[in-house]
């Protein structure tokens, strides 16, 4: 599949201050609680032939911020990220698939020293030049990630039943790229 007109070959960069890496996991089985991570790094680096592409991301694990300072401290300690042995979690894409008007991104996430394969369903949302002269492209990416096939395996089991924290994680990407200088 051939890149829109409007878009330029090259080595594209994530404006991280323009974008989200976030997440959703059940809790206590009855309500949702949302994290994000504020800190990463992504290139983009675009053919005219957009299955031969590459997507690479690292991200901070420091970053992770939930909103709830006990949370966030736990969540960044040994249970869970353990920061201080893993500070990053990375993805390098494999083969980026048509899919309509949409991309499948198919590629190995590594989250504490573990790497699986994932696929992210994508959409393309466009490209726009802002008031400074950057043409920017907008990404929009999900998936859903099993916290056990990364050895993220802590929980509390409920006294009524079931577990504190679900295994099924959701993962939202909106994503800001800048193209390459002309």
């Amino acid at each position: 599949m051939a890149l829109p007109a409007n878009v330029n070959t090259g080595i594209w960069t994530l404006d991280n201050s323009h974008s989200e890496i976030a997440f959703t996991v059940r809790h206590a089985g009855i309500s949702k609680v949302r994290g994000q991570f504020k800190d990463a790094e992504a290139t983009l680096d675009l053919t005219e032939n957009v299955a031969d592409s590459t997507v690479n991301a690292t991200i901070k694990t420091a970053s992770f911020d939930s909103g709830d300072v006990n949370r966030d401290g736990h969540v960044r300690g040994e249970d869970f990220f353990d920061v201080e042995q893993f500070p990053e979690i990375s993805f390098v894409s494999k083969n980026i698939v048509p899919k309509g008007d949409a991309y499948e991104l198919q590629g190995e996430l590594t989250i504490k020293g573990v790497t699986r394969p994932v696929a992210l369903e994508t959409e393309f949302n466009g490209v726009a030049v802002d008031p400074f002269g950057n043409t920017r492209a907008g990404l929009s990416a999900e998936t859903t990630i099993s916290r056990k096939d990364f050895g993220l395996t802590w929980n509390a089991v409920l006294e009524a039943g079931g577990v504190l924290v679900s295994d099924k994680v959701a993962v939202n990407l909106e994503l800001a790229f800048i193209a390459p200088a002309a």
